[in-house]
């Protein structure tokens, strides 16, 4: 079914002389789900920079993740990062699938999970008037308030007593492993110093930690479908036992002083699933997938739980292994369907040589069919 553009829609479109304009700050706060894709997919947290990039793609997330690779691809590495605990999440957006009341309380925060989809017909001006006069900003609780209730009345419909929740609230895996359900950590890591798969290209059997990284940068639709198709060792599927959206500080070591000092914060969406894994060593334990990206892509981090989880089940020789290593890159798969439209005339020249001989052995002259 097509619709017709409104006349209004057209004539911007044929007026080349007076093209809309989409500034920076429209991009990060109106389609910030879309930078935040744009950011994690290229591994560059830069909320202005993949604004640019959005608009210069023409909202194109994969595209725009590959104008953001190429950038960071030039620029100098000035420091590495301390490593930080994501318990010192500063959250806005915190829920549990496996705990009704989990410690620290449920944040719903914004989201369009709890509203119907429905399309938004409002005309234009009501549109725009509705945004620029109610938009919802944050109050003192962390909540969006606005004078347009039913927006966000799903944001506190089934949320804890404000007194009871947490902005850096305990962590759900801490107390999983106080109860004894979930293994403890062990002493020595078999991986202490995580793979950089912007310096070495990942492989089968390489680390959890490289399998992780290249999740977190991987094409968002590609993850999903991944877990969704190919995770046919499970009988049911896992459970999220923590859900959060929210920001973590970057710290580097001082020049001078040596000690760490926060430079800057991310916001990431990080999630930790829980599955009865059938592994001998550690049959009475539950399994832990766990899943963080950057921006705000739940989809995207819930997946990647669910594949973590999959990947300790199988043989590093596995095929799923081979898929989450070498399939998922965006910019990959996308590069080789761009290159097909480049020329291949000699190519295709072969190809056609190669049918009219075949032709000609399978009826040679004289003969007839």
């Amino acid at each position: 079914m097509i619709t017709p553009a409104p006349a209004a829609a057209s004539a911007a479109a044929v007026n080349a002389e007076e093209p809309a304009w989409l500034e920076l700050d429209q991009l990060t706060e109106r389609l910030n789900l879309a930078v935040d894709r744009a950011m994690g997919e290229a591994g560059l947290w830069a909320p202005k920079l993949a604004a640019r990039a959005v608009r210069q793609a023409e909202g194109d997330p994969t595209e725009a993740a590959h104008l953001l690779r190429a950038h960071r691809a030039a620029l100098p590495r000035l420091a590495v990062s301390a490593p930080v605990a994501t318990s010192e999440l500063r959250v806005v957006r915190r829920i549990s699938s496996a705990f009704r009341n989990p410690p620290g309380g449920q944040i719903l925060g914004r989201t369009v999970d709890y509203a119907g989809r429905l399309l938004d017909l409002l005309p234009e001006d009501e549109g725009r008037a509705h945004v620029t006069d109610e938009s919802p900003a944050p109050a003192d609780d962390g909540h969006l308030h606005s004078d347009h209730d039913h927006d966000h009345e799903h944001e506190h419909e089934h949320s804890a007593d404000p007194a009871a929740v947490e902005r850096i609230p305990g962590n759900v895996l801490t107390i999983l492993r106080e109860m004894g359900l979930v293994a403890p950590l062990p002493e020595r890591p078999d991986d202490p110093e995580p793979y950089d798969i912007t310096r070495r290209p990942a492989r089968p059997g390489a680390p959890r930690s490289a399998w992780l990284q290249t999740m977190a940068r991987g094409d968002t639709g590609s993850l999903v479908h991944l877990w969704w198709y190919g995770c046919d060792w499970r009988p049911d599927h896992e459970i999220p036992g923590e859900l959060r959206h929210g920001a973590l500080p970057v710290r580097i070591a001082h020049p001078h002083t040596g000690k760490p000092v926060t430079v800057a914060e991310v916001r990431v969406s990080e999630v930790e699933s829980f599955y009865n894994v059938p592994r001998a060593a550690a049959q009475r334990h539950l399994g832990v997938g766990y899943g963080i990206c950057f921006g705000h892509n739940e989809r995207k981090s819930i997946a990647m739980a669910g594949l973590d989880l999959a990947l300790a089940h199988y043989d590093a020789t596995s095929e799923l292994h081979h898929d989450v290593l070498l399939t998922l890159d965006g910019l990959d798969s996308t590069g080789y369907v761009q290159h097909l439209k480049l020329p291949h005339h000699v190519e295709y020249r072969s190809v056609l040589d190669r049918a009219e001989a075949a032709g000609q052995d399978a009826n040679p002259p004289g003969e007839t069919a």
